[in-house]
């Protein structure tokens, strides 16, 4: 190729190149040095003609722009030369800091001035501008021999600071010296920065720590707080994102032990610093020396939660004369500590295991030698050697400590005399276990060995002695058993119970049996029920002599058991109780052992709103093939809080139960699952029928599974799957049958909402099979008509569809706590307790609650009935009271909530509807709603009191569980 040929090709191979048609853009993705260099070479191969560029200037340049961040710009240039029409145009190239812009989006065009002149109209435009785009800009002509460069124009940005560095999340320690930097930029400039903690401002803009780049250093930081900086200038304030510091606790120090034995390690330690936090509980690791450090939970021997104040643990079922690693974590509210650095420490020597094996005794003349192996298994320490020990009939016995040598000689002084031994092995910490006795017997001087257990022994005549005296002692119990029997029996006999007697002249009868308890109770034992051995050893403790339990009236009887009244007779004192019984008929030995089971897991219970055990006792039953189990538990005056609830809605006279007495009652549930969590139980059933009230109108949890075949109707059988109670249990434990603690935050999360509406029934209208369903469509219960917005928060809040999100129930306690101080307290005694007399025409609210004073009750109506009754649960549920059992459940009711009664009184505390009696009175219905309107009583308050205690109630009381 001729060297024209190659100048002609170098040309439009340069423009090629500058508008990126030849080489890819992935090719071109360097700074422009590539570019340049294969300029030079094509440059090399041939000069460009040099009609090809000629009188050219730039007759415009680039302006100077001054923008902001985001906004379009747009730049200009023009370029003026000469020539023919048939030369091709140059390409314009722009320039920023003195570089080629490969990408950037130019345009132009030329524009014919005369018959031999032209100009180039360029054009760089920039849809957003951005920080990188600030510079120096210039268009640019490549000749054959030199570039011809325009003036210089430039892009300024100016508008708000924007940020290069901002705070980040971290975690601390407390009390720890750290900095914090925030670094903003212009244009324009200077830009101050003002530092803010939790939304506070810490400096201002005449401090020198403003100036950007800013650094603030903290001290002392107790307190976990939010950082945020704002960037001052000119143009306006910006504003940074949010760095939290977490502040931990710091690591616990002087880990060691402080009392060490064959099996355990009690440890103790000091807590770290938590700050403003205090130290809730700590984690106490263990794991064997040779672990690697790197293990994990699983590979622990030890990981458990402990509680402080105490800072000590102690570490049981331990290995003796075994080296452990030991480490603590320290929790307060924001997280854990860091890790103490492992300690090593040693369990004392113990014994070992095992006798010393393969024990033999060979005759040589006149000496006996003794052989023997060292103990297999663990010898628990450091073997200290062997003891043998010996003895013929015509010496004394005698031992011999033969150190860590394996065999022993024995001389006789007899000769072929039997010789008696046995060895043992012992450590520092004592003499391990002794092997079996071995007499080598000699009967004729060519028997050289015997191995083997010891002979019976003679017949002794003491041996004799005793076993008379047993036996006669045998025989004595035994008459005199068959004799108290036959006086009992006769006792009972009704000729002989009851004897005539003269007493005033006239015959009379004396009853003289007064024990009235089954005479096969005293034979029935844990034996007789044929359940497990572990669970007979929990029931040990509990066991009460049924002697010492005496049974009353029946509260509620359900299909599968039965509660009743009864008095426990204690060393001092007789307790009221109720006892729960089943029905041993119609349930088999498994549901009797579930019984049992849920019993004996109460009694670790010691919590004032958590139900406890007070026994368990077995009565016989004459009918039944096996005795039956009676659980006994503490007397509840008020019944279950479901049933309290329905009953102060829908009974003969509804009763307010004012925003206070609810808040309390679900504060109680939350304290006592805070307490069975930290025990790791799950209740699995927990709602407000499962709960009991006390005499002081305080809630305990209660009914741990005992209580799963009286409620059917809150539970649903899906296939093979138990009963479960669909509308109480978590999501994910309707999917997979999982139960944990946040499965009974959902559960305590519906108990909520059924105390707030006073006892209604949740997901009204929704069927037990379509639960699921309903809850995986994102629906759930909805607020009370007048519950409060931060109450129904805390609800909702129990019903997040992961359960790591959602609250544990102590932050439930705590923010249910808080909600009950900033309740104001009721303003007088109608709040506490009262009946609605002037109740509106309106239909009676599910929730409870005030209707507007001075509108007729719709309870004082002629012909209708007082209560409409309602099948929320299965039928039997609610049982009538007796007149003198209403009587003396209102007037504790009220002695429970201290009421004051005087006779300034003007509003009546609490009557009764006026078809809740049948006895007639002289006041008429329109007497009674006048009576209603006025909303006040006449008389003195203590008299309207005695007047209401004589009337006939028809209270609903709740049916007890069995």
């Amino acid at each position: 190729m001729e060297s024209g040929d190659v100048s002609n090709l170098t040309v439009p191979l340069m423009k090629l190149i500058l508008r990126g048609d030849l080489i890819s853009r992935k090719t071109m993705s360097g700074s422009g040095w590539f570019l340049l260099i294969l300029t030079v070479i094509l440059s090399a191969l041939g000069p460009v003609t040099a009609s090809t560029l000629t009188d050219l200037e730039f007759e415009r340049s680039p302006a100077t722009v001054i923008s902001s961040l985001g906004k379009p710009v747009t730049m200009h240039c023009a370029l003026k030369g000469t020539g023919g029409e048939e030369e091709d145009p140059p390409d314009v190239l722009w320039l920023r800091d003195s570089t080629p812009l490969q990408y950037a989006d130019t345009n132009q065009f030329q524009v014919h001035t005369g018959s031999n002149s032209w100009t180039i109209m360029s054009t760089l435009s920039i849809e957003k501008v951005q920080l990188p785009d600030m510079g120096s800009y210039r268009c640019a002509v490549l000749s054959e021999s030199h570039q011809i460069l325009s003036e210089e124009g430039s892009i300024q940005l100016e508008g708000l600071p924007h940020f290069s560095v901002e705070p980040q999340h971290m975690s601390v320690v407390a009390n720890v010296t750290l900095s914090l930097s925030c670094v903003a930029h212009g244009p324009p400039e200077p830009v101050r920065v003002i530092w803010l903690q939790d939304g506070a401002p810490l400096n201002s803009l005449a401090d020198p720590v403003a100036l950007s780049p800013s650094t603030l250093n903290l001290t002392g930081l107790n307190r976990t707080s939010t950082f945020s900086c704002e960037a001052h200038n000119r143009k306006g304030v910006a504003t940074s994102g949010s760095g939290t510091i977490t502040v931990l606790p710091s690591q616990p120090q002087n880990l060691r032990a402080v009392e060490i034995t064959q099996t355990s390690l009690r440890l103790s330690w000091q807590p770290g610093f938590g700050g403003d936090y205090p130290i809730i509980r700590c984690t106490v690791q263990a794991k064997h020396s040779g672990e690697p450090f790197a293990a994990g939970p699983d590979k622990m021997i030890h990981n458990q939660n402990v509680n402080i104040p105490p800072a000590t643990h102690l570490i049981g079922d331990l290995e003796p004369h075994s080296l452990y690693t030991v480490r603590v974590a320290c929790h307060s509210s924001q997280g854990p500590s860091d890790w103490s650095p492992w300690v090593e420490l040693r369990t004392k020597e113990g014994v070992p295991e095992n006798p010393p094996v393969n024990v033999t005794a060979v005759l040589n003349g006149t000496e006996v030698l003794m052989t023997w192996e060292g103990p297999p298994g663990k010898l628990n320490g450091e073997l200290q050697g062997y003891m043998v020990e010996y003895s013929t009939p015509a010496s004394q016995q005698f031992v011999v400590d033969t150190g860590l040598d394996t065999e022993l000689s024995i001389n006789l002084s007899v000769p072929l005399s039997n010789v008696s031994f046995r060895v043992c092995a012992y450590t520092g910490a004592g003499q391990g276990p002794w092997t079996t006795t071995q007499t080598l017997t000699l009967i004729t001087p060519e028997m050289e060995e015997f191995r083997g257990p010891s002979s019976p022994p003679a017949f002794s005549w003491h041996w004799w002695y005793v076993v008379m005296a047993i036996a006669g002692a045998v025989s004595i119990a035994v008459l005199m058993a068959v004799y108290v029997a036959k006086l009992r029996r006769k006792e009972t006999r009704f000729g002989e119970a009851f004897e005539p007697m003269m007493e005033s002249g006239e015959l009379v009868v004396r009853y003289r049996a007064r024990r009235t308890y089954s005479r096969r109770t005293t034979e029935a034992t844990l034996n007789s029920l044929g359940i497990s051995d572990e669970l007979k050893q929990k029931l040990q403790d509990v066991m009460v002599d049924r002697h010492k339990l005496t049974l009353g009236k029946t509260l509620g009887e359900g299909e599968f058991g039965s509660v009743m009244e009864g008095l426990l007779t204690q060393e001092e004192s007789v307790l009221k109780v109720a006892v729960k019984t089943m029905k041993i008929a119609i349930c088999t030995r498994s549901e009797m052992e579930d019984f049992l089971r849920e019993a004996a897991c109460m009694k670790e219970f010691d919590h004032p709103n958590v139900m406890r055990l007070l026994g368990v006792c077995l009565q016989t039953v004459e009918s039944e093939g096996y005795p039956s189990p009676v659980v006994i538990l503490p007397y509840m005056k008020h019944g279950d809080l479901h049933s309290y609830l329905l009953y102060s809605r829908l009974g003969d006279c509804p009763v307010y139960l004012p925003s206070q007495m609810l808040v309390k009652f679900m504060t109680d549930i939350a304290r006592g699952m805070e307490y069975l969590s930290s025990k790791n139980f799950i209740h699995r059933d927990l709602a407000a029928r499962n709960c009991m009230l006390n005499e002081n109108m305080n809630v305990c949890v209660a009914d741990f599974g005992l209580s799963k075949k009286i409620y059917n109707g809150d539970y649903y059988r899906q296939g093979r799957i138990s009963k479960m109670p669909v509308k109480w249990i978590a999501i994910e434990s309707l999917a997979d049958r999982v139960y944990t603690t946040k499965s009974d935050v959902w559960s305590f999360g519906v108990t909520m909402w059924e105390i707030a509406t006073r006892g209604q029934t949740p997901y009204p209208g929704v069927e037990n099979s379509e639960i699921y369903d309903y809850l995986r469509q994102g629906n759930r219960l909805k607020q009370p008509p007048d519950c409060l917005d931060s109450i129904y928060a805390l609800m909702f809040s129990c019903w997040l569809l992961s359960p790591k999100d959602r609250p544990s129930f102590e932050s439930l306690r705590c923010e249910l706590e808080k909600a009950l101080e900033d309740l104001p307290d009721p303003q007088d005694p109608d709040e506490i307790l009262y009946v609605n007399m002037d109740e509106s025409s309106m239909e009676l609210g599910a929730v409870g609650g005030r209707d507007p004073i001075g509108v007729p009750s719709p309870l004082c109506l002629k012909g209708l009935d007082s209560v409409t009754t309602v099948e929320v649960h299965h039928p039997n549920r609610y049982v009538l009271c007796p007149q003198h059992e209403t009587n003396r459940a209102l007037s504790d009711s009220l002695e429970s909530l201290d009421m004051p009664v005087s006779s300034s009184t003007a509003t009546l505390p609490l009557q009764p509807s006026c078809h809740s009696t049948p006895n007639p009175t002289p006041s008429s219905d329109a007497d009674c709603r006048a009576a209603g309107g006025q909303g006040r009583v006449q008389k003195n308050a203590l008299a309207v009191m005695a007047s209401l205690l004589k009337n006939e109630w028809a209270i609903l009381s709740p049916q007890s569980k069995s």
